[in-house]
């Protein structure tokens, strides 16, 4: 395997249409992100801690085990138990995939060993026809594609073919292109146009197939994907207890444009339909994406974007059902809500899947990792009481280093791996900066040089080489935002949540001030569970109160925000922190027992000045009570 092939080569990112597209993604080898800056350091955190951490641990919890023990017992019946839950195999894929793009971006040989080492393990344990699942092929009396809505096979093939994709883009490695390869052609004989109309229980093949087409120009993957899109939602899979919209199963594509079920999988799902417009144009399906956008991002998202709100099945509730206590808000989800968003971005320009991009990568997805790299959050809430029994996993007070299961920290390690694959694009106009990070961007002869402290601060400076439009993204919130060129002409004002579009010669410079005020924002009166209560933002980010800033007796519970005070800042040398809000509140009293009646307040209670931090940022002291929707005094 050359390491070091030609740059030429490592262009292509996590998802690149074939067809020509609204916007076009930047070659990977064409962006360069600060490695000083929030989303560039979070690329070398990545690399040294977190992609080395999940290696570790899919070895340690016996994921690479399952494959040896199916490669030591030949056509023998295994020894031992299958280790893990049935769709392990993706935890390894994923981890695979992360180093594929970390290749790229780096260069990096540290994993080649491991990889030649893995390669074989997989050649020698893949059936002769292609299939290759550990669960199924390790456990006795399970049979190939008999419980797909079950049993993640496709799931797991799907991100074979990804991690595939990103091996054979990062370092031009052709070994796990041909594996995976074996098992597209197996899903195209087996659920082709003449096959069984088989659709797994968890999408998620789609986007893969359609990637593998992407790569390899085989059309027969494409009609894979499309068959896999065109046959859900006509109620095939055994529906279980949680229905058939658990699975994405209960209405054809077209027809589901409410976000309902398990939220990955609807997430997942769509960014699948998505991809499959990017190829073939077909509108009805762009139509349908963007009335499920709709549903998702208006009536069911959280303000750290974050998605799903019922921890039973991890699914989407009604629409406005947003309890901050009860969030599930699944890491996966916000990482597949930016997958989404991202191809709906390239397919219609539009600048509010940008936005929640940014959303979603700033605060939800941020606040699932520690700042160490090694421990995660599975899911996200927006409250944690005093009293909260942090002892499952599936709600833990403080991160975790591992997981039972285990999807979510390699999906973080494979989304930073690639993540200046996100940043920007190019048409036949110029360039677009889609994340406000400081980097080098360059598109044919335009280098665009991005120098910024956002989303700590909100001056952009732009420095332009070669002739072309520069379009940067103006945040739905910058109010009252400004600029300042110089050898260049300005052709769409800053005007927010839009594009400021500009003119550019060699050398010019484009300066956009962003104002970075903190803000108080609240909810729809139909969200419930925070009717009468307020966040703060500033910028971008989201804020909360932790209990450790707290002085001792003051829970913060008993917190009300003042709404007519004035917010002041602190800006600290901290990298985790180095911007903190002082906010104005009162402490209100304990009431003496759980019901008492009710008769207005004479004093609003004791005043108090409280520290809020990022969202991202909280339980990085150990496991304390949180809020980030405050009541108002």
């Amino acid at each position: 395997m050359n390491l070091h092939i030609d740059a030429l080569t490592r262009t292509l990112g996590p998802a690149v249409p074939r067809r020509l597209a609204h916007l076009t993604p930047l070659p990977l080898s064409a962006v360069q992100l600060d490695p000083a800056s929030l989303l560039g350091g979070w690329q070398e955190l990545n690399a040294a801690a977190t992609i080395p951490h999940c290696v570790q641990n899919v070895e340690r919890t016996g994921v690479i085990a399952n494959f040896r023990r199916l490669d030591e017992a030949g056509q023998e019946t295994p020894e031992g138990k299958f280790r893990g839950f049935w769709f392990a195999d993706s935890d390894l894929y994923k981890t695979l995939e992360a180093i594929g793009w970390e290749i790229g971006r780096t260069g990096t040989d540290q994993w080649a060993a491991m990889l030649t080492d893995v390669a074989g393990l997989l050649e020698r344990v893949q059936l002769p026809d292609g299939y290759l699942n550990t669960y199924v092929q390790g456990t006795p009396g399970e049979v190939p594609f008999d419980r797909p809505e079950f049993t993640h096979e496709l799931y797991c093939a799907g991100h074979l073919m990804q991690a595939a994709v990103a091996l054979h883009r990062g370092s031009g490695d052709e070994r796990f292109l041909t594996i995976a390869r074996r098992m597209a052609d197996l899903v195209v004989r087996s659920f082709g146009e003449d096959g069984r109309p088989i659709i797994d229980g968890h999408p998620e093949v789609e986007t893969a197939l359609i990637e593998l087409y992407r790569e390899t120009g085989e059309e027969a993957y494409l009609r894979a994907a499309e068959l896999q899109v065109e046959r859900r939602g006509h109620g095939s899979l055994e529906a279980g207890r949680f229905g058939p919209q658990y699975l994405q199963d209960h209405l054809p594509v077209r027809e589901a444009t409410e976000a309902i079920g398990h939220s990955v999988r609807q997430l997942y799902l769509a960014a699948g339909v998505t991809d499959l417009y990017l190829e073939n144009g077909d509108q009805t399906l762009l139509d349908a994406m963007e009335q499920l956008w709709e549903s998702a991002f208006g009536t069911k998202m959280y303000i750290t974007g974050g998605h799903g709100s019922r921890h039973r099945d991890e699914a989407y509730g009604d629409p406005y059902e947003l309890p901050p206590d009860r969030a599930y808000a699944e890491t996966c989800a916000s990482i597949a809500a930016l997958q989404w968003c991202w191809r709906m971005l390239l397919a219609t320009g539009r600048a509010r899947y940008a936005e929640e991009m940014e959303r979603a990568l700033l605060n939800a997805i941020a606040a699932s990792m520690t700042h160490t790299g090694t421990a995660f959050f599975y899911s996200n809430p927006l409250q944690l009481r005093n009293g909260h029994d942090g002892s499952s996993e599936d709600a833990p007070s403080e991160r975790l280093p591992w997981y039972d299961c285990a999807c979510c920290p390699p999906n973080l390690a494979r989304l930073f791996a690639s993540l200046h694959g996100y940043a920007a694009t190019s048409d036949a106009s110029g360039v677009q900066l889609h994340l406000l990070t400081p980097g080098t961007f360059t598109a044919g002869s335009m280098k665009v040089v991005v120098e910024t402290g956002y989303p700590w601060d909100g001056d952009v400076l732009v420095t332009v080489s070669g002739q072309g439009e520069l379009a940067v993204r103006v945040p739905a919130w910058a109010e009252g935002a400004t600029v300042d060129v110089a050898g260049a002409r300005v052709l769409a004002e800053p005007t927010p949540g839009s594009y400021l579009r500009v003119s550019c010669e060699d050398g010019a410079t484009v300066r956009l001030t962003l104002p970075m005020t903190p803000r108080l924002v609240r909810a729809d009166e139909r969200v419930d569970a925070v009717r009468g209560c307020v966040a703060v933002e500033r910028g971008p980010l989201v804020y909360c109160v932790e209990q450790v800033d707290l002085p001792d007796g003051v829970l913060v519970e008993q917190l009300r925000l003042d709404p007519s005070a004035s917010i002041t800042e602190e800006h600290a040398a901290d990298d985790i922190t180095p911007v903190r809000l002082r906010l104005s509140a009162v402490i209100r009293p304990l009431g003496s027992a759980l019901y008492e009646h009710y008769e207005p307040a004479s004093a609003t209670g004791a005043p108090i000045t409280v520290t809020a931090i990022p969202y991202h940022a909280w339980a990085n002291r150990g496991p304390a009570a949180m809020r980030v929707w405050l009541p108002l005094a």
